[in-house]
């Protein structure tokens, strides 16, 4: 049973839907250069608008200080437009008359975006007054920004306290996945994390190990846990100050009875760049001048019987340097494994944040998974087993709902 309500409970023939959605996306020259974001709110506007609703677009846009015209949402809008197959009007402020103006024009089955909230400093204090402003012009209120839900802001968690409020299907797809992912998997868990870095991932990691039964590291971060453990690591990347942290990971993981498999072996190399002289070494055989950027040959088959065995995986991070060739081959043969898997329907694959998207998109394989979140922030937080507002405010409004019903 979900714990929020969603386009299912909504009848909105005739109604204001204020649609908060994330077109934050990457523009170059004035053009969109990814249009994933939009094309995966498409659902959600087909459905309202095939249902009679007019739907008012809440959205912002990078960060600006006050009102930037080089940060408006109308170039977004048109590109919106494409990706919806209908028009998508337009409004140069997101409260005021011009907007109001807008909304009051608007027919069943409209769309109409209105101007970037961030123009206003009010939306990322979350104040009441802003939210007010917007809420008084709409019936209903609808997130579908699973990636902006991290954030407490007047447009994310102020307006879902003053209406109606429900879930998208792009964040009730979001919140589906995440939950089949770690709150009620099918077990095995296996979670493969990789990346540079632990110091960003402490909290990630501590919360994983408590919830999942194998935690497979690769990238940057699996040198600092080898260093830990009295492996030499050369000149690679390592946060030699977090190995005490590292270890007490290890120790939590013991304690939740959680495997933490790190790489037998690496592909080195002396120098960073692209397709430089490699060996293929044991991890703990590594010279001083050496750098491991990538995991190697043993540590993939070792990871191919890991995951033989797994009935959920949950993956963020690369493995490697994947940017830099050769150094993407790990991470590579280790998504294209877990793509063959999931689409024998053999495991659940959930995969998100940081470069992750980017290195199952190089391997070819990101229309594979069963599910690939683009929230970045919020999936990290989510990881980490923190509270996210604007996913709270949705099941505590669904439950005032039910006792107001």
């Amino acid at each position: 049973m979900k714990k929020f309500l969603t386009l299912d409970d909504l009848q909105p023939q005739g109604k204001t839907v204020l649609l908060r959605a994330d077109l934050n996306v990457p523009m170059k020259d004035g053009a969109v250069t990814d249009a994933t974001r939009l094309t995966r709110l498409v659902p959600t506007l087909v459905e309202l608008s095939a249902k009679g609703a007019k739907t008012v677009i809440l959205s912002h846009f990078g960060r600006p200080k006050g009102k930037d015209a080089s940060m408006s949402l109308e170039p977004v809008g048109k590109a919106l437009a494409d990706a919806f197959g209908k028009p998508v009007a337009f409004a140069h402020d997101c409260i005021g008359k011009e907007a109001q103006d807008a909304v009051s024009a608007m027919k069943d089955g409209d769309v109409l975006l209105l101007e970037n909230v961030r123009f206003y400093a009010e939306e990322e204090k979350d104040d009441p007054s802003f939210a007010q402003a917007i809420a008084m012009m709409g019936d209903i209120y609808v997130n579908d920004a699973f990636s902006c839900a991290h954030r407490a802001h007047a447009t994310t968690h102020g307006i879902a306290k003053l209406l109606p409020a429900y879930a998208g299907r792009l964040m009730e797809a979001e919140l589906d996945a995440l939950g089949k992912a770690l709150e009620s998997p099918e077990r095995p868990v296996v979670a493969i994390v990789g990346g540079a870095k632990i110091s960003t991932k402490i909290e990630l990691l501590n919360n994983l190990v408590t919830k999942i039964d194998t935690l497979v590291l690769g990238g940057g971060m699996a040198n600092t846990f080898l260093a830990a453990l009295d492996n030499p690591v050369g000149k690679s990347l390592c946060e030699r100050d977090m190995k005490d942290q590292a270890v007490k990971i290890m120790e939590t993981a013991k304690a939740h009875k959680c495997t933490i498999v790190l790489p037998v072996d690496a592909t080195v190399a002396t120098e960073f760049r692209a397709n430089p002289p490699t060996q293929n070494l044991a991890t703990d055989n590594i010279h001083d001048g050496e750098m491991m950027l990538d995991i190697g040959t043993e540590t993939v088959k070792m990871m191919d019987g890991v995951l033989a065995k797994a009935k959920t995986v949950l993956w963020n991070g690369p493995m490697g340097a994947f940017e830099t060739q050769p150094f993407d081959r790990g991470t590579t043969e280790v998504a294209r494994k877990v793509a063959v898997l999931t689409q024998a329907k053999k495991l659940i694959s959930v995969a998100g944040g940081g470069d992750t998207v980017s290195a199952l998109a190089h391997a070819g394989v990101e229309d594979q998974m069963t599910y690939v979140s683009t929230a970045g922030g919020a999936f990290l937080e989510w990881l980490e087993g923190k509270t996210l507002p604007g996913v709270q405010i949705l099941q505590d409004r669904a439950i005032a709902l039910k006792k107001a019903s």
